[in-house]
């Protein structure tokens, strides 16, 4: 029997308790923020905060939160590849969009215009 499959559903229960437990710390935060009212702003936010942050901790030690991070991590290698445009090109691009954009402007409104003047003035004969 492969390893992979056993070790997988071993760790199917933890890696279910350890979200719930992510859950329920974000739910803590967030309830902690609503029951200090009375607190200070910044102290409400840091409650927040760290729930929240904690939260993110548990549940990156999780079977999909190792997934999303190592998506993460090959999405953060993949942007390096990219070829970005330089300024001049992309403010070429722009203007040549920012044209065009302009131009089909004008053709609808002209056809907007044509179609108008004949669905009021000559079939429904309204002035």
């Amino acid at each position: 029997m492969n390893t992979k499959a056993e070790q997988s559903k071993g760790s199917q229960g933890s890696d279910i308790a350890k979200l719930v437990l992510a859950l329920l710390v974000l739910a803590a935060g967030i309830f902690s923020y609503s029951w200090y009212s009375t607190a200070a702003g910044s102290l409400r936010l840091a409650m927040v905060l760290v729930g929240v942050v904690a939260s993110i901790a548990i549940a990156a030690f999780t079977g999909p939160g190792r997934r999303v991070r190592s998506f993460l991590l090959e999405s953060q290698f993949e942007l390096r590849k990219v070829v970005w445009p330089t300024r001049d090109e992309t403010i070429k691009t722009t203007g040549i969009i920012i044209a065009v954009v302009v131009v089909l402007s004008l053709l609808l409104g002209l056809i907007d215009l044509i179609l108008r003047s004949v669905v009021f003035g000559w079939l429904l004969k309204i002035s």
